[in-house]
């Protein structure tokens, strides 16, 4: 996969070469690329931005170095890729958006600034992203999260297939409690049936408990969840449980 992402401030992006990005680059699976749009300008002040037309308050990027830095980003990769617009009014962004966003060859991210941008740039985007309801400084933080959130999903990025398919979001449930050793830490002990070596009875405690966190924390994702007969029984199970331990 290639990642380029368009930004002003490309040493924000300095973390990203760490950690388990960082070792997909180094592996080869991903050529990430930062590009900075302000080396695009055409005035000699290199400035990217200007007032807005019609009045309103802060300043608006400039259609011409964001256009200029995309063709150049074309040009060496031959394509555009998928163009994603960090934007606080773009769909807020989840694990199957991150899903989606996996199976692309190549994605280039444009990451703004300022009070927002020229409505031309709009032209060159195939989506518009947000994190949530709120307002950040720039896109960059925005664009880093899409990326990491992304990237660990690709074949061999995590080292073991089955950690992403595990996760909180993935199954469309929260993830059980995991636990390592020792078994006994000050008191605090691992269930015993995580001991037991049995592997039925354990599939079902992490079933179960991975319904009864989203039970406890994101009851809205049980609304759309597609049950099967058992997970129906052991969400029963969790609702009595629960009751009892309220009372």
């Amino acid at each position: 996969m290639r990642i380029d992402v368009l930004s002003l401030f490309p040493n924000m992006f300095a973390p990203m070469r760490e950690s388990i990005i960082g070792k997909t680059v180094e592996r080869g699976l991903v050529d990430f690329n930062v590009t900075d749009f302000r080396d695009y300008t055409e005035n000699k002040h290199h400035k990217v931005d200007d007032e807005i037309y019609g009045g309103g308050q802060g300043m608006l990027l400039m259609p011409q170095p964001l256009f200029d830095a995309m063709d150049a980003v074309e040009k060496e990769a031959g394509n555009r890729g998928r163009v994603i617009l960090m934007d606080p009014a773009g769909k807020t962004f989840n694990q199957p958006m991150a899903e989606e966003l996996a199976k692309e060859e190549h994605l280039t991210i444009i990451a703004g600034h300022y009070e927002g941008y020229d409505e031309r740039i709009r032209s060159l985007v195939d989506d518009e992203i947000s994190l949530g309801d709120f307002v950040l400084t720039g896109g960059e933080l925005g664009a880093m999260v899409v990326v990491d959130a992304t990237v660990r999903l690709l074949d061999e990025a995590l080292g073991d297939d089955r950690s992403a398919v595990d996760e909180s979001f993935s199954t469309g449930l929260l993830e059980y409690p995991q636990y390592t050793r020792p078994a006994d830490f000050r008191g605090l002990k691992v269930p015993d049936v995580l001991l037991s070596g049995h592997h039925a009875n354990i599939a079902t405690w992490k079933q179960k408990e991975a319904l009864r966190r989203t039970y406890q924390r994101r009851p809205d994702l049980l609304k759309n969840y597609e049950f099967t007969a058992d997970e129906r029984k052991l969400l029963k199970e969790v609702e009595q449980e629960e009751r009892e331990n309220n009372l």
